[in-house]
């Protein structure tokens, strides 16, 4: 069953689960869902931990050892499997679907620890075992528009109250790093009186830019039309020593995708339909997004820009004379409905 970090610790209050699986790659909730899980299990009687680390060569036989082999300590254990970003392969596809089909009641706890499951995974026989005894908690990055709201939020723990502004300009500065932005609201809270206000001119006096991009949150930006925040990622992307075939890549993709969009759209296809037909399939919470840009974006500019993307790919590799990362952040501006760098410079350089 499908829990949310968020509400995690409701659900172990009601029951502890045989099996957890928490997956994602954002540390801060990745690490906090796992020590929700740790002290629900010693809140239960579960004294003692056997942590195994999947690496190369890990011998699987270890986790049917671990589930066979009699406690000396305590009748209960909580063994954790920590994958990482590690796949299972299909030996430990076999281990895990095999643990969960011989689970019995009031027996060991399993914490699976993983990075980002993608769909294919999930449909997997081995995740479908677990999750049919179990918890799956998939740890999501936090999305820049509720980002302020989570941030303001989590002042509370800290004995704080974070008024919006405040809020929204720490998340301007540590977006992508929720671990640099729960750092920052303790350093408040050591500096201010406790229950203290905390307003804009406290966050910009003593927060240090630590915001963490990377090309999928730029994708997201430019698809919403966020052009603000897409020049603000362009910055930090190559601040980042990001290579800039990378940052193309992902803008072309995002090109190909919307022109294949707009063709099923033209054949008299719905989105719903047009979405499933690509690959991998558009889940529907991004679909409003590419929706909008494709309100905003009509074919022939579409064209334009990918024609463009190839000038770029040419400036790569020596062939064009474009100035490359004026020209990414043009290409994504654009994308994203603004007016690029580009546009007072020659038109041979322009997108046109």
């Amino acid at each position: 069953m499908k829990v949310f970090a968020d509400k995690l610790e409701d659900a172990l209050a009601k029951k502890l689960p045989p099996v957890v699986i928490v997956a994602g790659e954002e540390p801060l909730q990745h690490m906090e869902a796992c020590d929700a899980v740790r002290r629900a299990a010693r809140q239960g009687g579960v004294e003692e931990r056997e942590v195994l680390h999947v690496e190369a060569n890990f011998a699987w036989g270890r986790l049917t050892e671990a589930a066979a082999s009699l406690s000396l300590f305590a009748t209960r254990r909580l063994i954790e499997v920590r994958l990482g970003s590690s796949k299972p392969g299909q030996e430990g596809g076999k281990a895990l679907r095999e643990y969960a089909e011989t689970l019995q009641s009031g027996e060991d706890i399993l914490l699976l620890s993983t990075g980002k499951l993608d769909y294919r995974e999930q449909k997997s026989a081995w995740f479908k075992a677990l999750d049919k005894v179990g918890l799956f908690v998939p740890v999501w990055p936090v999305d820049a528009s509720r980002l302020g709201y989570w941030l303001r939020d989590r002042a509370g723990r800290h004995g704080l109250t974070l008024d919006l502004d405040a809020a929204r300009l720490l998340g301007e500065r540590t977006e992508g790093n929720l671990l640099a932005a729960d750092q920052e609201l303790q350093k408040l809270a050591l500096m201010l009186p406790a229950g203290a206000r905390v307003g804009p001119s406290e966050v910009a006096g003593g927060v240090e830019d630590s915001a963490r991009y990377d090309v999928f949150t730029l994708m997201d930006a430019c698809l919403k039309g966020e052009r603000v925040r897409v020049s603000r990622i362009m910055a930090g992307l190559r601040g980042e020593g990001v290579e800039a075939p990378i940052v193309l890549w992902a803008l072309a993709r995002e090109l190909r995708i919307l022109l294949s969009l707009h063709q099923h759209l033209d054949q008299g296809q719905s989105l719903e339909h047009a979405c499933k037909a690509q690959k991998p399939p558009i889940f529907e919470k991004r679909r409003p997004a590419y929706q909008q840009a494709i309100a905003r974006l009509p074919l022939k500019r579409l064209h334009k820009l990918l024609l463009f993307a190839q000038r770029l790919d040419l400036a790569i590799k020596g062939g064009s004379s474009v100035p490359l990362w004026d020209g990414l952040h043009d290409l994504a501006l654009t994308l994203a409905g603004g007016r690029g760098l580009l546009a007072e410079l020659p038109s041979s350089y322009r997108i046109g």
